[in-house]
């Protein structure tokens, strides 16, 4: 199963998390998560006036980063057996890993590069359309997961035959 991954960080440079969300295949399984001390000095200015406004919308999502791991380690122990985590960015996966501190969940198999698909109109008209709804926001990590996801399975509704 994929697992749909998207990222907010402080800056690509001193590149701290902010936000993760994830979404599954089956749309049935959800995480999201904000970090309550993330050095907001780190942030460059398009984080700050970019993200910042996003942050605290979904009730319980904030927590410490110290708490994260364990909320995640919890989400997958739900979760099968084979995941494959879906993202546009290295920096979405290099992130996950360092949550875990490197000590992956098992049942993570492995990453699935959504970059391939970003370009294709189809994965991007699916996308837009997602942000197009009221409170669906570009870069936020979980609409973005969500919208991943949207992309994803407009691309292989269209490619089912040749596939």
């Amino acid at each position: 199963m994929l697992i749909f991954l998207d990222t907010e960080f402080t800056d690509f440079i001193d590149c701290e998390l902010i936000s993760i969300g994830m979404v599954s295949e089956d749309g049935q399984h959800v995480f999201y998560a904000e970090v309550q001390d993330f050095d907001r000095a780190k942030c460059n200015p398009y984080v700050q006036s970019g993200i910042w406004p996003l942050l605290g919308g979904i009730p319980n999502a904030i927590m410490k980063r110290a708490e994260l791991t364990k909320h995640l380690r919890t989400w997958f122990a739900g979760l099968p057996r084979s995941l494959t985590i879906a993202c546009d960015s290295y920096i979405d996966w290099e992130l996950l890993v360092d949550v875990f501190d490197g000590d992956l969940p098992v049942q993570i198999v492995g990453r699935y590069d959504l970059r391939s698909l970003i370009d294709t109109t189809v994965f991007n008209k699916a996308v837009c359309q997602y942000h197009e709804k009221p409170n669906q926001p570009w870069h936020h990590a979980l609409h973005d997961a969500h919208a991943h996801r949207a992309g994803w399975l407009a691309w292989m509704d269209v490619n089912k035959g040749r596939l």
